[in-house]
């Protein structure tokens, strides 16, 4: 079963404008994600997806490959394009976000094998268990609530579930929960089935997407089914000016 990584990459960031091509360490930070992905053992091929003549020509100059897309609302439009165009045997797509450098290898093969082992789901993102009251109530940190199965039921930047009795700090100082947290954080990262990421990206935006500026909202409205799986944590990906300070300061 072919699995292609797409990292869509713009130039422009509203918080840290050009972040992709920030060379503090040496190298551009698109690079450091293109590494990464490489490192995965089931991705077969990773491509820059980017509207960026100059992306695609620093991605060039590391030995990576890049392809130029169109201008694009969302990241999963913007791999929907290349992999139309230029991924015909690809059965399984990874969405890697460029400015998440760090992300681990066990994480996106256990991803891959996610959506695998469940034949009746279109795609399949992850999870990871929030152990900090400041995360579940900031809104820029999307929450997802599961199955019994592992689907996913609901995203959202609201803290959900909702605790009626008692405060969410008193679960979390008093409760270890570990998988069976009552809380999961988000994490990013998409693998979908070729054929229905093309669909997808051909729907329009449901309500609740425009409400929540949630895309994968988009999906469960539509009655797609998506597997969650939980890792032990996210992460970091590169924000802003001082998250990058920090990414720098691990690498040396």
């Amino acid at each position: 079963m072919s699995v292609v990584s797409l990292i869509p990459a713009r130039l422009e960031s509203s918080r840290l404008p050009r972040k992709l091509l920030l060379d503090q360490t040496g190298k551009p930070l698109i690079q450091h994600t293109w590494e990464a992905a490489c490192a995965v053992g089931s991705i077969d091929e990773v491509i820059v997806a980017t509207d960026s003549p100059e992306i695609a020509n620093v991605v060039r100059e590391f030995g990576g490959r890049a392809e130029m897309t169109g201008e694009h609302q969302s990241g999963s439009d913007r791999i929907a394009e290349v992999v139309r165009r230029c991924c015909p045997d690809s059965e399984l797509v990874i969405n890697l976000q460029g400015d998440e450098p760090e992300i681990r290898a066990a994480d996106i093969d256990y991803l891959v094998d996610t959506l695998r082992e469940h034949s009746h789901v279109e795609m399949a993102t992850l999870a990871t268990p929030i152990d900090d009251p400041l995360v579940l109530s900031d809104p820029a940190c999307v929450k997802v609530v599961r199955a019994a199965d592992g689907r996913a039921l609901y995203f959202s930047r609201a803290p959900i579930p909702h605790a009626r009795d008692g405060l969410p700090e008193d679960w979390l100082r008093e409760q270890h929960y570990a998988v069976e947290a009552p809380w999961l954080l988000h994490i990013g990262v998409y693998a979908y089935r070729r054929e229905f990421l093309l669909a997808y990206t051909e729907w329009p935006p449901g309500r609740l997407e425009q409400l929540e500026k949630l895309e994968q909202l988009r999906a469960l409205e539509a009655g797609a089914a998506i597997q969650v799986g939980i890792v032990r944590s996210a992460a970091v990906g590169i924000d802003t000016r001082d998250d990058y300070a920090r990414f720098v300061e691990r690498q040396r």
